[in-house]
């Protein structure tokens, strides 16, 4: 478990919180968004708590970040704010989870087993809700209307930080098949790498409303 939080009294919170679930272990901490991206993937923890706002950054492009290096580490998104733009970001960056700072204790803890344990805590309708906004074809993107269906799709799950091995077993085809796919989305939107994809997705579907 891995705690980024830019409030150092919030931190000793959760980390005394957690660990005396007995269960836990709080194997690093930060307050800072460039530097939790830098240690996360070196850690490796199984769950990473990620404050959604922090002074330099947030904890959404962090989550993205470190999927895009580490696929098996689970991003769970704690913010104070209710806010519907978050929580579709927060699915786009492959968040496991999105839960208010209001949580009771003991429901944090068992939201950090759940998420270790690789369940989602994100409401399937609001999962289908935002995805929809990728697949729709009313007021289609610019740059995503170059795409076939196929290819929006695994743009979907490039986005929701997906390997290619993770996306061939949803898809139900060759992981080889998968790479060609992602080859010609990035060619088609004149992107070099993959988290440019995603970044790229999350702008355009935020601004759709």
């Amino acid at each position: 478990m891995f705690l980024l939080d830019d409030h150092e009294v919030v931190r000793r919170g959760l980390a005394d919180l957690l660990q005396s679930s007995g269960d836990i272990e709080v194997v690093g901490e930060s307050g800072s968004a460039q530097e939790a991206a830098r240690r996360i993937p070196a850690l490796r923890p199984d769950v990473a708590i990620l404050d959604a706002r922090l002074p330099d950054g947030n904890g959404i492009d962090v989550c993205r970040d470190v999927r895009a290096v580490d696929s098996s580490i689970k991003g769970l998104i704690l913010t104070s704010y209710e806010d519907d733009e978050a929580l579709f970001a927060a699915i786009m960056a492959g968040a496991a989870g999105y839960v208010l700072k209001q949580i009771r204790g003991t429901d944090l803890v068992d939201a950090v087993r759940r998420v270790a344990a690789g369940q989602s805590l994100l409401d399937p309708a609001i999962t289908t809700r935002v995805l929809e906004r990728i697949r729709s074809g009313v007021e289609q993107p610019r740059e995503l209307k170059t795409l076939t269906e196929q290819e929006r799709r695994i743009l979907e799950y490039v986005a929701e930080g997906l390997t290619n091995r993770e996306i061939a077993g949803k898809m139900f085809l060759a992981e080889k098949t998968v790479k060609n796919y992602v080859s010609s989305v990035l060619a088609k939107l004149g992107l070099e790498r993959r988290t440019q994809a995603a970044v790229l997705a999350t702008r355009l579907l935020g601004q759709r409303h």
